[in-house]
């Protein structure tokens, strides 16, 4: 079938000008990570948020190139996904992931005497990332319902800061661990640990069966599905924030990475628990019809 590319007046749209400014900030952001000196190479215990920053670019960086090349020529119509609900969970997932490492890569770097000017244009470079992803998820978020799709409404929106609340606990978690003094008892790390892990798990599992359109092949109502993982979720963290809470009383080092993990916790466990009260919303109401 003959390949259909977008018309001249669609490469000047704000979509098409948003994306490009996310292909070519978020290449800029880990080509200048692995352009750094020797010298300015974090330590052992910050090589996870390093990694992390590399990761998170990089990926996003292939993602959306990869989206933004199927929209150019039009083919994303034959892939079996739901485009609307990727475009939407890619906007603000990278937008959520990029003001983590906003966050992260400074931190690496600010106690440092000397600090280069690559790091420093290491360390500015994910705010306009973060920006970039932040005005595609504007734009998408203006469109009409039935272009937004699921992830566009507040229950699928709910559930892409579950997933990245997910993924800031698993590094954190990792990097207490790794960072001494660790302070952390064994059942602290494990109750932390499996709850993040098993609430990122049910997190892309209902990721996957969003963007696949597959709600309709569970063999319980999909909606019924989500209510339980959401109530999985909040008692879950529920757990988590207690046990962060519990470090931050017993003064425990590295205070300020204790801080950082129970604010994550606390804003993880709250989207749970709105994302619950959807949940529990839209069965009573189909329950009444």
């Amino acid at each position: 079938m003959p390949v259909i590319v977008l018309e001249a007046r669609d490469f000047t749209s704000p979509l098409f000008l948003v994306r490009t400014w996310e292909v070519i900030s978020s290449c800029t952001a880990f080509s200048l990570l692995a352009s750094l000196k020797q010298a300015d190479v974090p330590s052992d215990s910050d090589h996870i948020f390093w990694n992390f920053c590399m990761f998170t670019w990089c990926f996003f960086f292939c993602l959306t190139l990869l989206i933004h090349t199927l929209s150019i020529i039009q083919f994303h119509s034959l892939l079996p996904i739901s485009w609307k609900n990727l475009t939407m969970t890619v906007a603000v997932l990278g937008a959520l992931m990029n003001l983590s490492t906003a966050v992260f890569f400074p931190w690496m770097v600010m106690d440092r005497a000397n600090v280069s000017p690559c790091s420093v244009a290491v360390a500015v470079t994910p705010f306009l990332t973060f920006l970039a992803y932040s005005s595609e998820s504007f734009l998408l978020c203006g469109q009409a319902h039935e272009q937004r799709g699921y992830m566009g409404s507040m229950p699928g929106l709910l559930k892409i800061v579950q997933l990245w609340g997910g993924c800031q606990m698993v590094s954190l978690l990792v990097k207490l661990v790794n960072t001494p003094p660790s302070g952390l008892q064994p059942w602290q790390r494990l109750a932390t640990g499996v709850s993040c892990g098993v609430c990122v798990l049910l997190s892309l599992v209902t990721l996957v069966v969003i963007l696949g359109d597959l709600a309709g092949r569970c063999l319980l109502p999909f909606d019924r599905f989500l209510a339980g993982f959401s109530l999985i979720g909040v008692l879950l963290y529920m757990l988590a924030t207690v046990i962060c809470f519990t470090k931050i009383l017993q003064i425990m080092p590295p205070r300020n990475l204790v801080i950082v993990e129970t604010v994550v916790s606390s804003i993880t466990l709250l989207a749970y628990t709105v994302d619950l009260a959807f949940c529990v919303k839209l069965l009573c109401d189909r329950s009444h019809i």
